[in-house]
Order: C-alpha cells, then sequence, then structure tokens
C-alpha cells in the first residue's frame, strides 16, 4: 500500500471516528446526569476497549496506523477529558472531578486489556 494511500485511509477514518465520537458521546449525554461527562466516559473506554482489540490483533503496520492513530485516534478524546475536569474543578465540584479521572483510568486500562486479549484470539 502506498503512502499517499495509507494517509488518505487515515484521513478518512479519523473522520468516521469524529463522527462517531460525537454520535456516542450525545446519546450517552441525553440520557445521563448533566454534571459528570459520561458521554466522554464512554467514547474513551470504549476507544481504549477498541484500541487494544486492534493491538491484539497485531495489524500490519499501514492498518494499525489507519485504524488506531486514524480511527481511534479521532474517536477518543484526551483533550475533552482534561477540559470537562477541569471545568468540573473550577465549579468546585472536587469529587465529580477526581471521580472523572479515577474511573476513566480505573476502567480505561482494564478495558484495553480486555480488547487486547480479545483481538489475540483472531
Amino acid at each position: 500500500m502506498t503512502t499517499t494511500l495509507v494517509w488518505v485511509g487515515v484521513t478518512m477514518l479519523g473522520g468516521f471516528g469524529a463522527v462517531a465520537r460525537l454520535t456516542v458521546d450525545k446519546a450517552v449525554s441525553r440520557r445521563a446526569p448533566r454534571a459528570f461527562p459520561y458521554g466522554t466516559l464512554v467514547v474513551n473506554v470504549s476507544g481504549a476497549l477498541l484500541l487494544g482489540f486492534f493491538a491484539g490483533m497485531v495489524l500490519p503496520p499501514h492498518i494499525a496506523l489507519m485504524a488506531g492513530t486514524g480511527f481511534v485516534g479521532s474517536y477518543t478524546t484526551f483533550s475533552t477529558w482534561m477540559l470537562e475536569t477541569h471545568r468540573l474543578a473550577e465549579e468546585r465540584q472536587s469529587w465529580p472531578a477526581v471521580a472523572n479521572i479515577v474511573v476513566s483510568v480505573g476502567l480505561g486500562i482494564p478495558a484495553a486489556l480486555a480488547g487486547q486479549s480479545l483481538g489475540a484470539l483472531l
């Protein structure tokens, strides 16, 4: 696969990942209480699972770049996670801010490991 095709793939899958993030975040946020960023939590934990899955599959480098960097990189959102945590802290919601960090990491790492185990089965 040529370098140009790989970057076109990263760009296209990145667009799909961004749309998927918006869709999942909005769907979860509509159903959850407003104070805690549940949409971002679901997106990032499911993204960790998916990235672990791709890693477990041991994809060829160009496919891993498109799937991992393109789709999952656009789907997950570290910057929004930190911005929402900062917003909670600014609003003096210390426990939800700390919970956002602890729960995200506490669920994200096991999700990535579970995805890697699942991917290795293929």
